[in-house]
């Protein structure tokens, strides 16, 4: 039998599952922060240290949050030669004059995508599709960016209140919870969030730019919505951005400590 004859080795079944549908970003690299982390807990569970990594950077986050929501709202904004409140207010006053009816329902509609209900809908669809495939950082990933994110922004809100914009507003939500956009953070945390999952196992450059084109879009819908309704300025919607890619990183960082705290015990 010659070498070309010879029959290849079968490769595990679950050799090959865990290959087909695994997160190559979930990876933590040797020596790599969340390495560290995970060798504090030496022995625990994954689960635990997910946890408890989620928890510290959610701690971060608020922190980082709260410090630049001070920032905002305390120093540039009352620093009239910036001229940045002024500028704040006329977007939403240029997009409160030009309002019409079809206008208006799109502005719903971008509402509805960027959060109830659609996005705990899709987040949960998401999970349950996943845990039925036993992919649980997948799921624990699409669970609690969106949990990170809505917390960070609560926490945000009630330590920094910001009057919304003086335009007539079309919700009626708290009036001192401008900064940062929820929804807007949201779209971030889930679409994006998603998409980067996603993205991983594309080989095609076409592929991922027009994911990332989807997502990019989407989020571009929700906060000119959002800013159409009265509801945020641009500035709220620039710290919405920045909070929900800070909730992606802190569940990669819970990601992947976890995946090599399963390694070490594995090990």
């Amino acid at each position: 039998m010659t070498v070309e004859e010879r029959p290849r080795a079968a490769t595990p079944a679950r050799e090959r599952s865990d290959d087909r549908h695994s997160v190559p970003i979930f990876e933590a690299r040797p020596g790599s922060l969340p390495g560290r982390f995970a060798a504090r807990f030496d022995s625990r569970h994954p689960a635990l240290v997910f946890f408890l990594a989620l928890l510290a950077g959610f701690l971060l986050l608020a922190a980082a949050s709260i410090l630049l929501a001070l920032l905002v709202v305390h120093v540039l904004l009352p620093a009239g030669g910036l001229g940045l409140e002024g500028t704040d207010e006329s977007v939403n006053d240029t997009l409160a004059q030009h309002r019409t009816g079809t206008l208006t329902a799109l502005a719903e509609v971008g509402t509805q995508v960027g959060g109830a209900p659609v996005l705990p809908i899709l987040v949960g669809i998401v999970a349950l599709v996943c845990a039925f495939m036993r992919r649980w950082l997948i799921a624990a990933f699409a669970v609690f960016v969106l949990a990170v994110e809505s917390a960070t922004y609560r926490v945000t809100s009630i330590a920094v209140p910001r009057d919304r914009p003086s335009v007539h507003r079309l919700e009626g939500l708290e009036v001192d919870a401008s900064y940062p956009s929820g929804h807007t953070a949201a779209s971030v945390a889930v679409y994006a969030g998603l998409v980067l999952l996603l993205t991983t196992r594309f080989t095609s450059s076409l592929k991922k730019a027009l994911a990332w084109t989807g997502a990019i879009l989407l989020v571009t819908y929700v906060a000119l919505s959002r800013m159409y309704e009265g509801m945020h300025h641009p500035l709220d919607v620039a710290g919405g951005v920045l909070v929900g890619i800070g909730a992606i990183l802190v569940l990669l960082f819970a990601c992947r400590a976890a995946g090599s705290a399963a390694e070490r015990r594995r090990a």
